[in-house]
């Protein structure tokens, strides 16, 4: 099993005309892993991965896997609000050669505590492949507790979470009693850094779409023990970690890297749209502060 640590970046899925732009995905996977990124999250939330066909999905997956030729782990998001169907999807990412699966909790329908801890026991026990539990109430609808998540990392083939309740005392309860390899990722962009003192082992990241090498020299001065270094760039961050969620995520994401000609279109599908007029000129405030050449959208 892989060591899946530091900097990990929540992938965007670029788009031309509908269809997925796997040429400009490649190009995007060998930036990230020339720029340090320690891991690639593929199908997850930031890649739009709702508005995917089954087709796409197995695509992009195994494109993913096939670009990067198991430089850094590849680990593919599998979380439906069905336990069946995250069940079928975590049999398919071990097929096609991820690492490991991040499963969302179940959407829409939003179970009980008790509904949670049989929901991923159900798919780590029939899948027999690394889960990485995903919580991320903003978007689900749901919260992941900390006694429920001390609860499942006892089940064989949970092996982390992703927190993104944007609670610093919930993660830090879960670090107080998890099991030693028991693996806690920041899922917000602003905490990554508090949650890295307080024992995170990385950061699955949105920000790190834009900025990969400045984001992955954050996190590792903070898995060095260079805290100087790890503040002075997480101050230094803290406006684009903002910025990139002043609308739905990945819109402004995409207006940055488009900006920053890194992908040809910032195109989204629907019902997501483009940022706001204000939001793009925000944006590209942000990436000048940065020193950041601008060189599309001024």
């Amino acid at each position: 099993m892989k060591k899946i640590s530091g900097s990990i970046v929540a992938l965007i899925t670029p788009f031309s005309g509908g269809a997925v732009d796997f040429d400009t995905l490649g190009k995007l996977i060998e930036l990230h892993i020339a720029s340090g990124t320690d891991a690639i999250v593929t199908a997850g939330t930031t890649g739009e991965t709702a508005t995917w066909t089954q087709d796409e999905y197995s695509r992009i997956i195994r494109f993913t896997v096939e670009q990067v030729k198991g430089r850094i782990p590849v680990v593919a998001g599998t979380g439906t609000q069905s336990t069946a169907t995250t069940v079928e999807r975590t049999k398919l990412a071990c097929q096609l050669g991820a690492d490991a699966a991040l499963v969302v909790t179940p959407y829409y329908n939003k179970p009980t505590q008790g509904g949670l801890l049989a929901h991923f026991s159900a798919v780590a026990q029939a899948c027999e492949f690394p889960v990485i539990l995903y919580n991320v109430p903003g978007r689900t609808g749901v919260n992941l507790l900390p006694e429920t998540v001390l609860r499942l990392q006892e089940v064989p083939w949970v092996t982390g979470i992703k927190e993104a309740s944007g609670s610093i005392s919930q993660a830090e309860w879960i670090l107080r009693a998890a099991r030693p390899d028991f693996s806690l990722y920041s899922g917000e962009d602003k905490l990554n850094y508090p949650l890295f003192v307080l024992g995170a082992v990385g950061a699955i990241s949105v920000v790190a779409n834009v900025i990969p090498r400045l984001f992955a020299e954050l996190v590792h001065a903070a898995a060095a023990g260079d805290h100087v270094r790890a503040r002075e760039l997480a101050h230094r961050l803290l406006p684009i970690a903002e910025g990139l969620f002043l609308e739905t995520s990945p819109a402004p994401a995409k207006a940055c890297m488009h900006m920053l000609g890194m992908i040809p279109s910032p195109e989204l599908r629907l019902p997501l749209v483009g940022v706001s007029t204000g939001t793009g000129e925000h944006l590209a405030k942000i990436l000048r502060d940065l020193d950041l050449e601008v060189i599309a959208g001024k």
